[in-house]
């Protein structure tokens, strides 16, 4: 399904993206300049250093001159030792405009160091002549390195003056393209967020012209929206299907009035029947036997499942006549309770699905009357009834060590934790079974009672996934005698 929450998911995707992709290309271009420019200023500083160093050999030879000595030898090495390595870092400027210059600039720096080396030999030689001649001739070529720097720093000036105006100029153009691109994705959010709405709002228009219809009364006329299988469109088809349901109600209104009508026409028929119905004063017993005698009759006609449900009505309801405070063996609810959900198959179909389970070895146990019926009453009324497409009901017999496991489980809406402790306490009034009459907090009392104990009775569950009924039937209680061993049909 196409939501609503993804399309918005997307819709944000694609503006981070475009907005991501802009914001890189012009970080890329611009640093881009930045290194240029970068390696330009180090260009200019490496030059600098050389006339720095120069003079730092100018001024060291001098110290050594003045005064021999290892450590001034060595520092005087040390820094002709460094204008060699930045002379190495000028040759990697060399270009086709300052190619000549920079060869004369690197003439100065070897003339510079071996000038250096002749005035340290003649120093060491006692040569005064030759090692003043010679530090002269440093000084001279120090002071050309300075100014053969500068030169070379003008023709490099000159050379990227016209790079320094580009710079400037993609500044400009860098600011303007930032500010049209800020505008094109404003213009291009705007369109997306109208074609969004347009969207949404175009079927929740349409919704509701079609709620203002049925409020009319028109149920005769299709919802359809123009939506691509969203939660709107969801919201559609369900709305179009109450729209069916109602006009379904409606129709089947109309055919009870129709009926309604008719009936009034035998009201005085049926006022003298009811008349002569009270003066009777039918009895349960001739009930039965009037139910008794019909089974036989639809079975002779060749109604076998009317014969089979006019059975099981007669069997419970006899098994009703007799006294509740008697207790029967568990074969006999078992009996009772499957003539029960074969009514109920009779009126549910295909919406009640009830499995079972029994272990035939625990079916002598001693139980009170009219204990499982209630209980699965109960699960029919709220876990089958409500639901549209039915449900499950389990009921499973198990041989558990000292006592018999009795389960009677749903698939239902279940219950919290407040409603089972409120059924579980004796002394709560309990809404009564429909056909009996008999609550479960009553089978919890007569349960409670006749086993002598409380923890015969349990539930389990939880909202939303079903609920389990519990019982313990201690194996102390059985039937004697013949009465443990029930004949089976």
């Amino acid at each position: 399904m196409n939501s609503i929450q993804k399309k918005i998911l997307v819709l944000v995707i694609s503006v981070l993206f475009i907005m991501a992709a802009i914001w890189i290309s012009l970080t890329y271009y611009n640093q881009k300049m930045q290194n240029q420019y970068n390696d330009i200023l180090e260009r200019y500083l490496i030059m600098n250093e050389v006339t720095s160093e120069s003079q730092q050999i100018v001024a060291a030879l001098n110290n050594y001159l003045i005064d021999p000595t290892e450590s001034n030898l060595k520092e005087l090495k040390l820094n002709m030792a460094q204008i060699q390595r930045t002379k190495d870092e000028v040759s990697k400027f060399r270009n086709i405009d300052n190619d000549s210059a920079l060869t004369n600039y690197e003439n100065l720096i070897d003339s510079l160091v071996e000038t250096t080396n002749q005035s340290v030999l003649a120093r060491t030689g006692q040569q005064t002549e030759d090692y003043l001649s010679a530090f002269s001739e440093v000084s001279r070529i120090s002071k050309y390195i300075s100014e053969m720097t500068l030169t070379l720093i003008d023709t490099e000036l000159k050379t990227y003056d016209r790079f320094y105006r580009s710079i400037i100029d993609s500044s400009g153009e860098l600011r303007m393209l930032g500010i049209w691109l800020l505008l094109l994705i404003t213009l291009l959010v705007l369109l997306l967020a109208h074609w969004f709405s347009k969207r949404i709002t175009r079927p929740v228009n349409q919704l509701t012209e079609a709620a203002h219809e049925l409020s009319l009364g028109r149920f005769d006329l299709k919802i359809e929206v123009d939506s691509n299988d969203d939660e709107i469109s969801f919201l559609a088809k369900m709305f179009d299907k109450m729209r069916i349901n109602i006009n379904n109600y409606l129709s089947e209104i109309k055919q009870k009035a129709q009926l309604e009508h008719e009936l009034q026409e035998s009201k005085l028929l049926l006022q003298e029947s009811q008349l002569r119905s009270l003066q009777s004063q039918i009895n349960p017993h001739f009930l039965y036997n009037t139910l008794d005698i019909l089974s036989k009759k639809a079975y002779l006609e060749g109604s076998e499942e009317t014969s089979d449900l006019l059975v099981s009505v007669a069997g419970l309801l006899r098994y009703n006549l007799q006294r509740l405070e008697n207790s029967a063996a568990l074969f006999e609810e078992v009996q009772v309770l499957k003539q029960y959900i074969d009514i109920q198959h009779a009126r549910f179909t295909d919406r009640l699905h009830f499995h079972m389970e029994v272990d035939d070895s625990c079916l002598a146990m001693k139980i009170p009357r009219l204990t499982l019926q209630p209980i699965v009453e109960n699960a029919v009324i709220y876990a089958i009834e409500p639901k549209e497409n039915g449900g499950s009901i389990y009921f499973r017999v198990k041989d558990d060590a000292d006592y018999v496991r009795i389960e009677i489980e749903d698939d239902g809406p279940g219950m919290t934790e407040e409603k089972v402790k409120e059924i579980l306490q004796v002394n709560t009034k309990e809404a009564r079974g429909h056909f009996t009459g008999i609550g479960i907090n009553n089978v919890v009392k007569r349960l409670s009672l006749f086993y002598s104990c409380n923890d015969v009775f349990d539930i389990e569950s939880k909202l939303g996934i079903g609920t389990k009924v519990i019982l313990k039937i201690p194996k102390t209680r059985r039937m004697e005698g013949n009465e443990a061993t029930p004949n089976r049909r």
